[in-house]
């Protein structure tokens, strides 16, 4: 079962990444339901299949983010500001619920020591990120802060998590991808919405953000 949603997702995102480029919109909405609604079942059967009790919370939170990526997709299907901005905030709700169940993992104070010296890169990234986006953020620049902030913090702890081994392996490491490519997946939107907006942005954006929400569904699996 996990295996076959987990195809569905990757021929779900390619479906999406056609229609985006088609502006087929029916099909769009379509797929991106289909993708979405398979990282969530892999978490949901991932619960099902068992978890070693001490991972409980970090099992449940993250599923909690999954939720919530979920709805941001569906959010996002809109082109308003109003719908941007509500798919930002289930964004970030579910960004924070990783960084919640990662604390079950690591303590957070340990987070930068953990994750040493890679630590830097996302921090970096996300400043240099942050100062090209400023001149066009203009009323967002709060939430988008609040965003980057949690964002880059999320990937601080689940690089954190996979150098201290917290996981067992391959669990830590689809966690320490997933997280990445979610970053970069962010950089993709953020390029669309306030830089340069095109078809082009969720080539590469749609691919990376479904491959670390599979990444983070599967972290669960064998737990």
């Amino acid at each position: 079962m996990l295996i076959a949603l987990t195809l569905t997702c990757v021929a779900a995102t390619i479906v999406l990444v056609y229609s985006e480029y088609a502006k087929a919109m029916t099909l769009r909405t379509l797929s991106k339901f289909v993708a979405s609604s398979s990282f969530v079942a892999i978490g949901l059967q991932a619960f099902q299949i068992g978890h070693d009790p001490a991972r409980v919370g970090y099992g449940q939170v993250i599923f909690v983010g999954l939720v919530f990526g979920a709805i941001g997709d569906i959010a996002l299907l809109g082109k308003s500001s109003r719908a941007f901005l509500a798919g930002l905030g289930a964004f970030l709700v579910g960004h924070l619920g990783y960084v919640v169940a990662i604390g079950y993992l690591v303590a957070p104070g340990s987070w930068l020591s953990g994750a040493g010296l890679l630590a830097g890169v996302p921090v970096v990234a996300g400043g240099i990120a942050l100062a090209m986006l400023w001149p066009k953020l203009g009323e967002m620049r709060i939430p988008v802060i609040a965003y980057v902030l949690a964002i880059v913090t999320m990937v601080v702890a689940a690089i954190a998590a996979w150098r201290t081994e917290a996981l067992p392996d391959p669990q830590r490491t689809r966690l320490a991808l997933g997280a990445v490519l979610f970053f970069i997946s962010d950089l993709a939107v953020a390029r669309d919405k306030f830089i340069a907006p095109g078809v082009a942005n969720r080539l590469w954006g749609l691919p990376t953000y479904f491959g670390g929400q599979l990444l983070i569904a599967w972290s669960l699996v064998g737990l």
